[in-house]
This record gives structure tokens, C-alpha cells and sequence, in this order.
């Protein structure tokens, strides 16, 4: 049995599989059925106590059981789902540590274990995908505050919180009438698509070009996927050589009466050349498999939304298209050849992002370069800006975001409190309209750039950030926090709202760790160039 860490992904092979998942408090599981864009094709794809099956997926009792050759030709994928029982009292800390797990051919095959840490009540456990002819299963783990209807209703299942005749159901869930129930559901069409992995967060709705390369975020993960495995084949490779040479040359010198002997000699000679022919063979595929996969960057350069190119990519004089993610650098690794592979994340973030310094003016041009590609993620929506800059570190591009910008940046630390109630009171606002069945998408990106954190900023200030990782996805919600690593800080709520972050190092020799492999990988952070020109050019408003 394989214990799954988020975004890991193993084949399956077995003809049936079986879902479940236990935690601290009672569970329903559910299931989507979800196209290219992670949406349901129509209601009768979302599987659940009222309706239990659809074409190679059923749910008995506690248990999904997926048929993969019976599930619809053009499904992308089979989302597996936990919630927080309606018939059960809620519980304050959400669903708890959750444990998924899979069995394949009769035996438990994988595990995933993930502890919500804002009080989810809805969870995405895992995904079974079709990788070509192939399937799939990877962890997920994304968890939704809003619960099971906000995670329906990101994927394209409408539904009603009060069904109009509850006495006319069965079930203990059923007469709970809480349960959101799927109502007619659109066919979808082509959107912006979201991966469903390590960063995924929910989808959103945007008219796509036709020229988008098959949902770049993902395209580009399954990009980072493959290097990741190549490069670890690399260094298995180098390892057991090295070893094997170690064990041989100590066989050659092991009789002291043939130590010194032509003999002698010749073995070790013979074991450092099949040393060097092993690593030259993973060398040369490594070398084979980094060179395919430039020419896919390259191909895709040309033709990937803004938000995930590179900055000489000549999709950037072309009319915008919305993307699903947002490209943050690069990341490589010099012992393992030059290939550099995008490190891109969902947009809106469904994680903030925590840029380590000690001095905001020194990452300006990273904060530039996540703020151009976020302005450019989703045109068909409006993207408002809120900048807290205490030491001026802006201002060499904030006057160029004037036409999104919410009001002007604050620059005295007496201004943060009431900006950051703003946005918090907004979130509460759209979590209430949730719950009463009123809520909709967000209409607006809006984005805040908390910079010099946390000098200036009151005990309170840091809570209503906490809040805003709670909910500000309702309110279409994207934060950068930049200042200095606080996840050991004596202050527990900036330790946990450090902790709770995508952390962006800025010092070299500071890894990041690949979540199929774990090997380290070494980031070169994006950064806007500087001429008044560039940033024109890059910081588009409109």
C-alpha cells in the first residue's frame, strides 16, 4: 500500500476500484463525473445517496465503486468527495483529519490522509484521471469553507440549499434538508480550466480562446511531472552506480594477496568503465527525455494565455486570453542538466503567497511580475487592487494600476486596519449570501499585495488575513504577503497565517521539493523589467 503525499499520482490497473474515507466526525461521499474543464456534463453526474450511480460509477453505502472501461468516453476524470454529515451537528473545527483510501484487485492500494486546516466542511480526497489510453489516481486534498454546495457549484452542478418539498424525501440526510440538490445543469463549454492536483482550486467561469493548449496549468504540471520523474530516474541511476562501483572496487582490493596484483588492476579498471557506461545510459535518457520536453515548452510558449508565457512569448502584443494559472519562475537544478521547467499555481490563488525578504523594494520586480500576470488571468472579469506598501517599495509601477486600484496604496500603517475590515466584512457578506442560498461566482478578481509584513500591522490585522484565507475564494480573493519568514514567530496567529502560506523563496540554496519524487528543485522567481516601457507594455489594466 502506497501512502500518498498531495499531488502524487500512481497508475491503476485494476478493472474495478473502491473509494472510501473515514475521519473524526461522520462523513457523506459523493462523486463528480467531470469533463476537460472539471465541470459536470449535466446533473446526472454528480453521485450521490439520491442518486447513486451513472455509467461506470456507483455509490453503495459508505463506498464509491468506479468501473473506469464503463465511465463515459469523453469524462476527464471521477472526483471523489467527502462532506460533513447535514444530519449530524456541525463540528467547529470542520471535517477533521480525513483518510482516504482506494482499494484496487481486492487490496488496499493507496492511502491519503489531509487535515483541512480552515475548517473545511467539503473535500476533493482524490481523482481518478485518464492519462492517454491510461488511468490514473492522483491526491488532491482541495477542501472548500463553503462546503459541499460551493464545491458543486464550482464544478458546475446547480443546486438548491432548501428543497421545496422536504417531507417528500427519505433518508436521515434527506430530512436534514440540508444537502444541496443538483438542479438542471448547462452543457459546458470551453472555460478556464483548473488543475486538479498539488495547487487546484475551484473552476472558474471565462470564455477561453480556441488557441488555449489543453488548460495550460495543467498541461504545464504535467510538463513539471515528467521532469521530475526523469530526473529522479537520474539520480536512482547515479546512486546505485556508485554503490555498485563502491561494492566492486572493495571485492578487487578485499585479498590482500591479489591486492596489488595486474589482476587487481584489471577489475578495477572494469568496474569504474561499467560505472561510467551505467551513468553514461541515464545520462544520455535524461538528456533524451529534458530535450522533448524544451520542445514542448517551446510549443507551448506560442500559444498559452499571458499569465502562464514567458515574457518574450509573442502572445503578449496578441488580445488577452483568460488563463487558469499564473506562471511564478522557473525552477531547475544544475546537477541534474539544464532543463527549467515553469513552477506555475492556480488563479485566483486558492493559496497566498508569501514572498520571503527583509526588504520589500528588493523583490518590486517579482511583486511587478505576479501582478502583471494576475491582471491578465482573467479578462472577462474585473480585477480590483489593494497594495499596502509602508516603506514606498511600489511606486515605481503602482501608478500605472490606478484604473484597478480599489483606492491609493496605503503607505501609513493607521490605513491597514480599515482596508483589511473591507475585505474581510466582504467575505462574510458572500459566505452569509452562501448559506442562504443566495450566493453566486464571484464577479471580480480581487487581488491584495500585504507588503512588510508584519511590521506595522496590528495582532488584529493578522486575523483578518487568517479570515480572508477562509473565505476569500467567495469573494474571487488573490493574496501576496511579502516580509520576512514568520512560520516560527512567538505571535501564533503570524505563525499560523506564515505556515498557512505558498512560501516564494527569495535567497538561494533554499529549495522546493517536487510532490511526486520529492527530489529538490532550486527557483528562479519571474521579475518585470524595469523601463517604463516593459512595464507598460506588461501591466495591462484593461
Amino acid at each position: 500500500m502506497i501512502q500518498l503525499k498531495a499531488g502524487q499520482n500512481i497508475p491503476l490497473t485494476g478493472d474495478v476500484v473502491r473509494f472510501s474515507a473515514k475521519a473524526e466526525g461522520a462523513l457523506d461521499v459523493s462523486a463528480l463525473v467531470v469533463a476537460e474543464n472539471l465541470k459536470v456534463f449535466s446533473e446526472q453526474d454528480f453521485i450521490f445517496y439520491n442518486q447513486p450511480t451513472a455509467a461506470g460509477v456507483a455509490l453503495a453505502g459508505e463506498e464509491v465503486t468506479i468501473t473506469p472501461a464503463e465511465v463515459r468516453g469523453d469524462a476527464k476524470a471521477v472526483l471523489l468527495v467527502v462532506s460533513a454529515d447535514p444530519a449530524v451537528p456541525a463540528r467547529a473545527q470542520g471535517l477533521g483529519t480525513v483518510t482516504a483510501s482506494l482499494v484496487e484487485n481486492g487490496t488496499v492500494a493507496a492511502e491519503f490522509t489531509v487535515t483541512p486546516s480552515a475548517g473545511e466542511a467539503a473535500l476533493i480526497c482524490l481523482e481518478v484521471y485518464r492519462r492517454g489510453l491510461d488511468w490514473r489516481l492522483r491526491a488532491v486534498g482541495q477542501g472548500y469553507s463553503g462546503g459541499l454546495g460551493v464545491l458543486l457549484t464550482a464544478h458546475g452542478v446547480e443546486v438548491e440549499d432548501e428543497p421545496a418539498d422536504p417531507s417528500a424525501q427519505t433518508g436521515s440526510s434527506a430530512q436534514a434538508g440540508t444537502v444541496p440538490q443538483p438542479t438542471a445543469t448547462a452543457q459546458p463549454g470551453p472555460g478556464v480550466h483548473t488543475m486538479a492536483g498539488p495547487m487546484a482550486s475551484e473552476a472558474r467561469s471565462a470564455s477561453a480562446s480556441p488557441m488555449e493548449v489543453g488548460h495550460g496549468l495543467e498541461r504545464l504540471w504535467m510538463i513539471f511531472e515528467d521532469a521530475a520523474r526523469s530526473a529522479a530516474a537520474l539520480v536512482s541511476a547515479r546512486d546505485y552506480a556508485a554503490k555498485r562501483l563502491d561494492h566492486e572496487l572493495s571485492a578487487a582490493v578485499s585479498d590482500p594477496a591479489t591486492r596489488n596484483t595486474p589482476a587487481a588492476d584489471a577489475a578495477r579498471r572494469a568496474a569504474q568503465q561499467r560505472n561510467d557506461e551505467l551513468v553514461a545510459i541515464a545520462e544520455t535518457n535524461h538528456r533524451r527525455d529534458s530535450e522533448q520536453l524544451v520542445r514542448e515548452l517551446a510549443d507551448a510558449d506560442l500559444m498559452l494565455p499571458p499569465a502562464l508565457a514567458t515574457w518574450d512569448s509573442p502572445v503578449w502584443d496578441k488580445p488577452i486570453t483568460p488563463s487558469d494559472g499564473i506562471r511564478l519562475g522557473e525552477l531547475y537544478a544544475d546537477d541534474r542538466g539544464g532543463l527549467r521547467v515553469p513552477y506555475c499555481v492556480p488563479v485566483p490563488l486558492n493559496r497566498p503567497l508569501w514572498i520571503d525578504t527583509e526588504s520589500s523594494r528588493a523583490v518590486a520586480p517579482v511583486v511587478a511580475a505576479l501582478l502583471a500576470r494576475l491582471l491578465t488571468s482573467t479578462p472577462g472579469r474585473r480585477t480590483v487592487v489593494d497594495v499596502i506598501d509602508l516603506t514606498g517599495a511600489f511606486t515605481a509601477f503602482t501608478g500605472l494600476l490606478a484604473p484597478v486600484l480599489n483606492a491609493p496604496p496605503i503607505t501609513d500603517h493607521s490605513g491597514i486596519s480599515a482596508r483589511l475590515e473591507e475585505l474581510a466584512r466582504a467575505a462574510e457578506m458572500a459566505q452569509l449570501a452562501m448559506s442562504s442560498g443566495m450566493g453566486s461566482a464571484p464577479s471580480e478578481h480581487r487581488v491584495l499585495i500585504a507588503a512588510d509584513f508584519p511590521h506595522g500591522y496590528q495582532s488584529s490585522d493578522a486575523q483578518r488575513i487568517g479570515s480572508l484565507i477562509v473565505r476569500g475564494d467567495l469573494i474571487g480573493l488573490s493574496t501576496v504577503i511579502i516580509g520576512s519568514d514568520e512560520s516560527e514567530s512567538d505571535n501564533a496567529t503570524v505563525a499560523m497565517l506564515s505556515q498557512s502560506c505558498r512560501h516564494l523563496p527569495t535567497m538561494g540554496q533554499t529549495p522546493l521539493f517536487d510532490p511526486w519524487t520529492g527530489s529538490p528543485w532550486q527557483l528562479d522567481l519571474d521579475m518585470l523589467p524595469t523601463e517604463a516601457a516593459q512595464l507598460a507594455r506588461y501591466l495591462r489594466t484593461h
